[in-house]
């Protein structure tokens, strides 16, 4: 896909920050202007990248839409999957939340409960969470990427490594009988992969919507998530392969 190793780091960088300018990518790679200026022009030119008065930016098709829109869609879908996954959740109990719309729903569910341990990389959840019903918070991360408050790279992979937990609860961006579950980007991937490692239990909540689609990366192997908690049945083709997995399916109603 690429011509060079440089091109995907230019590409994966630019998709956490959505912009950044010629300037400071440099910089983040440790290279030229130059350098950078001409591995860009060829990710210009298949539309993966926009130059814009000294910087560089994703494309708004490729933009995953800011999370205020997200938590508008499927509102009332996306709380009842959230109070079924609180449901599942005791008092006391280790959790690891990533990013997402659903998640923060979720979120707010769990402010019900008492003495958890949460460790996100989701900066609303974080702040909702803390400080609440003798709760412990573990913010992930540093830089936060500009359309949700989440962190990603090394600093919040390094948090999350040194926690075992109970509980992972996971969005994803996508549902399909023969992909799996996905979600739209590499370090997103990279996160929930790591989540699911440090979990005993693995729960994903997604909604009907997101059933039978396909995106660019898997999180983890299906047979490594424990829970599925959604809003409605699911097409037979996936239903027969969540039963193969050995995933355990909830319908929030």
């Amino acid at each position: 896909m690429f011509s060079s190793k440089r091109e995907s780091e230019i590409l994966n960088i630019v998709r956490m920050h959505g912009s950044i300018s010629v300037i400071d990518l440099a910089r983040e790679l440790g290279v030229s202007d130059q350098t950078i200026r001409r591995c860009v022009k060829p990710l210009s030119d298949r539309g993966l990248v926009e130059k814009v008065h000294g910087a560089i930016v994703i494309p708004d098709q490729f933009m995953e839409p800011p999370i205020h829109r997200r938590m508008s869609e499927q509102k009332d879908e996306k709380q009842r999957i959230a109070r079924m996954v609180a449901s599942l959740i005791n008092d006391g109990a280790s959790i690891m939340i990533d990013s997402g719309s659903t998640t923060s729903y979720v979120a707010q569910a769990l402010l019900d409960k008492n003495n958890l341990t949460i460790v996100t990389n989701s900066t609303p959840i974080a702040s909702l969470l803390a400080a609440k019903n003798g709760n412990r918070v573990y913010m992930a991360g540093t830089e936060l990427r500009n359309h949700d408050a989440a962190a990603f790279g090394a600093d919040a992979i390094r948090v999350f490594q040194q926690f075992n937990v109970q509980h992972a609860i996971l969005s994803v961006a996508a549902l399909h009988h023969e992909k799996g579950f996905l979600v739209q980007q590499h370090f997103e991937a990279e996160i929930a992969s790591i989540l699911v490692n440090r979990a005993d239990h693995v729960i994903v909540a997604a909604d009907h919507t997101k059933f039978e689609r396909k995106s660019l990366v898997n999180i983890c192997e299906p047979t490594d998530v424990d829970t599925l908690v959604t809003d409605k049945a699911m097409p037979a083709k996936l239903e027969k392969s969540l039963t193969r997995w050995g995933i355990e399916t909830f319908i929030a109603d």
